[in-house]
């Protein structure tokens, strides 16, 4: 009896759906929620829990992973994933009466991809306006040198 008996503890900690936890993309889901909507890249919900008990759930669930990113918006809660996962932001309203909405979306490749495409065209911006003004200075400077050789050309005449 003893054996099945932490056979079965094991199944359930190594199983946890099995143990009732839920999750959607590995990201951890508050139980009790309800008017959810769910595709294979989105998951909406809707709890009655406070803004600040649902944030304090992700802060306690999301603790040992160290690329997780807390922003605190003016209308929300934005939590982001920067490392390896298969969820890309977990989004909290600060809701308008007794419920909070939640948003768990996926990582795809259309915000890899913009976020690599913004990054190269701001490399590339950066290096031309630097161009720019080392060629401005440039010429500057050799207007300068061109007015003081003439002078003293015209000095030592």
């Amino acid at each position: 009896m003893k054996r099945y008996l932490s056979a079965f503890i094991v199944l359930l900690l190594a199983f946890p759906v099995c143990s009732g936890a839920e999750e959607f993309l590995e990201a951890p889901v508050i139980s009790g929620v309800h008017g959810f909507v769910k595709t294979d890249s989105r998951l909406e919900m809707k709890t009655q829990l406070s803004h600040d008990e649902v944030v304090s759930f992700y802060r306690r669930a999301l603790k040992d992973f160290e690329n997780i990113k807390f922003r605190d918006w003016k209308d929300a809660t934005y939590i982001e994933d920067d490392g390896k996962m298969p969820w890309h932001s977990i989004t909290i309203s600060k809701g308008e009466g007794q419920e909070t909405s939640i948003i768990i979306v996926k990582d795809n490749w259309t915000w890899i991809i913009g976020t690599l495409i913004l990054r190269y065209i701001g490399v590339f911006m950066v290096l031309m306006v630097l161009f720019l003004g080392m060629s401005i200075s440039g010429r500057v400077i050799s207007g300068f040198v061109k007015r003081i050789e003439g002078r003293k050309e015209t000095v030592t005449v």
